[in-house]
């Protein structure tokens, strides 16, 4: 692997695929070298392989009771539906926790008549089962409650609620402590003695394949499913999960159906971007973040009633309510970002291998969102710590390719709880503990990252020329849809090029580029966002290197191709 260095961003171009295996895929699919090669960059060999890739099918799901504890999980709730137990829905307040929530209490509903949901206050319960929920449940007469995207290391709580005589069944996708709880059935494919063919299902996506064996045992087939998708579709873009395998198949399905036949809660959360073809980027981007915004504002069950919804008018008043509970998400994440900022500055941190900081009053439903801009300035391992109730929360945010969770594993001494993943985390500690946690984490970071994991790096999959940009090029990337993990859309490097004179700022502070580029007689539109600060680079005609994803531009009826630019620097730069 080659790496191609600058000052600001590390670009490394991926190194050509195997000559042999990319000429016979190419001639196997009739497409050109540069296509094939981009597919098998992708692990896409064969053309059995190619045809799924570019042809998902809802038979390539799989059988769910290869799941461990399936067939346990079906049979208590038949055992419930047959007796007329209540049944409570419990699932976390972010966007994988909600749409699970909205997702198996409106199945569960076509079948059975006493079914509640419950989401625990982000502030007063945390994350996770909750002990207040396992209440809730004992008081309403749930002897059942199903817990979504959480429950896999509540080992206690479980055992407070069997002693109570609830009983648990747990969908979650979070790797499991050393001991699981004693729980009726554990649906997770990370556990070690499950051996599921994918294991990298959201927690929705875990509660789908529940509900595709209820469904099964009452005789419907995967297309009584449908329905469902877009709100797995919906959690898989906003939970960073690849899309690879069973997600692949989910998200181009979900996609579907928001395109055609999209629930009135998600059609209002859209707005205006209903109105043309919806992709994974407009779920992370537009949708996702109002989603949670309800639960970082408010409470998480005014996204489950949204989601839930099926009355058009009652969802647009519910997503007017949300959004304006994303618009103070919005001024809350910029105040404590430079609050952040500043105390990173005033006590002379920014040379550390970590970020850790610390506010009382921060407020805890936007910290994550935080860390994530702290990384966009300082690029390292970062906490954002608060105060709730009598100890500290935080929320974890990783760079690529360093997992955060085993850091925070490694420190586990110090913390009061913790869960997550490779690149976003939650925990919780007493305060007395802060500083001594906050030395062993910059430790343990420091004595486990390598230098290249703190510079940004963009994976360059190949070098083309403008000219090879043409229509029929854009369709075929546009065949390797949906993108996500593990299937990014595909970055391409153009050396050489210069603009046509019309570059300039654009966005209410100028932070964003627009350009026309062009290299020898052929010219491209661009757009950077983020990339005004490099406008001067493009003056007096300046040869440069561009690095980009292509992507198309409806304007005025009119559709042409377009770069969505990533990168730029001077040409001959290393």
């Amino acid at each position: 692997m080659r790496l191609l260095l600058n000052k600001n961003m590390r670009w490394t171009l991926l190194p050509r695929p195997d000559d042999f295996t990319t000429r016979q895929l190419a001639t196997e699919l009739g497409v050109d070298y540069g296509v094939a090669a981009l597919l098998v960059m992708r692990g896409v060999t064969t053309f059995d392989q190619a045809r799924t890739f570019f042809r998902p099918s809802l038979q390539d799901l799989h059988d769910p009771y290869l799941m461990k504890d399936m067939d346990r999980a079906v049979e208590r709730i038949q055992s419930a539906i047959s007796r007329g137990e209540r049944i409570l829905v419990f699932g976390d307040y972010d966007v994988d926790g909600t749409t699970s929530v909205a997702m198996m209490s409106s199945y569960l509903k076509t079948i059975h008549d006493k079914v509640d949901t419950y989401i625990p206050d982000r502030y007063r319960e945390g994350y996770g089962v909750s002990r207040e929920g396992i209440d809730y449940a004992a008081q309403t007469g749930c002897r059942l409650i199903i817990a979504l995207d959480c429950g896999v290391k509540s080992v206690e709580l479980v055992a407070y609620a069997k002693s109570i005589n609830v009983d648990f069944i747990i969908c979650d996708h979070h790797r499991p402590g050393d001991q699981l709880p004693d729980a009726v059935a554990i649906l997770d494919p990370k556990r070690s003695d499950c051996f599921y063919p994918y294991d990298e299902l959201c927690g929705c996506g875990v509660g789908f394949k529940l509900i595709q064996a209820l469904a099964g045992s009452r005789g419907q087939g995967i297309a009584d499913l449908l329905p469902y998708l877009d709100l797995v579709a919906t959690a898989i873009a906003a939970d960073i999960v690849p899309i690879t395998g069973e997600n692949r198949v989910l998200t181009t399905f979900g996609l579907q159906v928001i395109n055609s036949t999209p629930r009135p809660g998600i059609k209002a959360l859209l707005g205006s971007a209903e109105n043309r073809e919806v992709c994974v980027t407009d779920l992370v981007f537009i949708v996702a973040p109002r989603i949670n915004a309800a639960g970082r504002i408010k409470h998480g069950k005014e996204a489950v009633r949204l989601l839930a919804e099926i009355d058009s008018d009652a969802a647009k008043i519910f997503a007017a309510e949300i959004e304006q509970y994303n618009a103070s998400r919005k001024n809350l994440d910029k105040k404590i970002t430079q609050e952040a900022l500043q105390q990173i500055e005033q006590a002379g941190e920014q040379d550390r291998f970590t970020t850790v900081v610390y506010q009382e009053t921060w407020h805890k439903g936007v910290i994550g969102i935080v860390a994530s801009r702290l990384i966009e300035t300082y690029y390292r391992p970062t906490l954002v710590f608060t105060k709730s109730g009598e100890k500290l929360a935080a929320s974890a945010r990783s760079v690529r390719n360093f997992d955060v969770y085993n850091a925070l594993e490694a420190c586990a001494e110090h913390l009061e709880q913790f869960g997550g993943h490779m690149y976003a985390a939650g925990m919780t500690i007493k305060e007395e503990n802060f500083t001594r946690f906050k030395d062993a984490f910059e430790q343990v970071v420091a004595r486990t990252v390598s230098p290249e994991q703190l510079v940004p790096e963009i994976e360059i999959d190949a070098e083309v020329s403008f000219s090879e940009l043409t229509p029929r090029f854009r369709r075929l990337i546009k065949q390797f849809e949906p993108f996500g993990p593990a299937n990014m859309a595909p970055v391409f490097i153009t050396r050489g090029v210069v603009d046509s004179g019309f570059a300039k700022c654009i966005g209410e502070d100028g932070t964003h580029l627009k350009a026309f580029l062009k290299q020898g007689n052929i010219g491209v539109g661009a757009v950077g966002f983020g990339l005004g600060k490099k406008a001067d680079l493009l003056s007096n005609r300046q040869p440069v290197d561009v690095i980009y994803t292509v992507e198309e531009n409806n304007w005025n009826g009119t559709t042409s191709l377009q770069l969505r630019l990533k990168d730029l620097r001077r040409s001959g730069q290393m």
